[in-house]
């Protein structure tokens, strides 16, 4: 992916989407685009409008943060999209550039084991292009759909919601996990644009979904690092779990761990999806699952009453 290119999608989108009246200045004239021109953005910022324009065809080089301050104060940026305009800036600036070193592709033993201590909540492990690496036995449970699509391959978050029409089944809000997906990849290829694995990802989701690629588009920006996921399991039902996402820095990956409300009926569906999960065929490793594992499903125990509906 081109720095200067995302550069100047981003900066323009960001630009688009804020009127004068929101801005607090006067509009004047005709305008044929939507948002602030270039000339109201840098009198926001307080550069000069040719000072700007050289910013917006994507040379933030040598950008102090100050100047970066003063842009995000006139786009309105959050707190993610200030820390997207920063990792932009850092990887333009000058110097041959450097590619941070790439992810592991499987997780060391000893977040194997930690991850497998957590007996009574579902948790993964995934690389900052949504590739699940490595999981315990409830959160192979819970993404039993993704991972038993992936046929053997890694499973993948964004593979999985743009190219399996299963996952409109698995995400009780497909749209959100949509938006959310995409968010995510968008703020990686800002942290590391020269990943071949996350432009190779991007390039065929582009080519292939319509959904990814109008989604691309748009250049928004999103880290989870606490909130709420709704599932739509295939064996419990509607399942409104909340995550925590922790660094593991040393890898440059995340564990996801879910959890659900003492003595809510979710927290019962997950013990049941725990009885379950003892059926699965797991191989021992289950950090280098796609290697070695069975593609049959197992039979089911009785479903709760709270079935799964249509995909909305």
């Amino acid at each position: 992916m081109d720095n200067r290119s995302q550069i100047r999608e981003f900066l323009t989108s960001r630009r688009a989407r804020i009127g004068p009246q929101q801005a607090g200045l006067v509009s004047y004239g005709t305008r044929r685009v939507p948002g602030l021109r270039r000339a109201e953005v840098a009198q926001l910022a307080g550069v000069s409008v040719e000072y700007y324009s050289r910013l917006e065809r994507g040379d933030l080089a040598g950008v102090s943060d100050q100047v970066l301050d003063a842009l995000a104060r006139a786009l309105r940026l959050d707190d993610e999209e200030r820390t997207h305009l920063e990792d932009l800036a850092r990887a333009a600036g000058p110097g041959p550039r450097r590619k941070r070193r790439s992810a592991p592709q499987q997780v060391r033993p000893t977040v194997q084991r930690m991850l497998d201590s957590m007996t009574d909540a579902p948790a993964i492990v995934m690389n900052g292009q949504g590739d699940i690496l490595a999981f315990n036995l409830l959160g192979r449970a819970l993404y039993a759909p993704m991972i038993d699509a992936a046929r053997g391959a890694t499973p993948n978050h964004a593979r999985f919601i743009f190219l399996d029409p299963r996952s409109q089944a698995f995400w009780a809000d497909w749209e959100r996990a949509a938006d959310d997906t995409v968010a995510l990849l968008q703020a990686q290829a800002g942290r590391d644009p020269y990943d071949k694995g996350l432009t190779g990802l991007v390039g065929e989701l582009s080519t292939r979904s319509d959904d990814f690629r109008t989604r691309w588009a748009r250049h928004d920006v999103r880290q989870h690092h606490i909130g709420a996921k709704p599932f739509r399991h295939p064996v419990v039902g509607d399942l409104h779990l909340t995550y925590e996402s922790l660094d593991l820095s040393a890898d440059g990956l995340t564990l996801v761990a879910y959890s659900a409300e003492p003595g809510s009926d979710v927290e019962d569906k997950l013990r049941l999806l725990a009885s379950w999960a003892t059926t699965l065929d797991t191989p021992p490793d289950r950090s280098d699952h796609h290697r070695s594992r069975q593609h049959e499903k197992p039979s089911a125990p009785p479903r709760t009453t709270d079935r799964p509906g249509d995909p909305s």
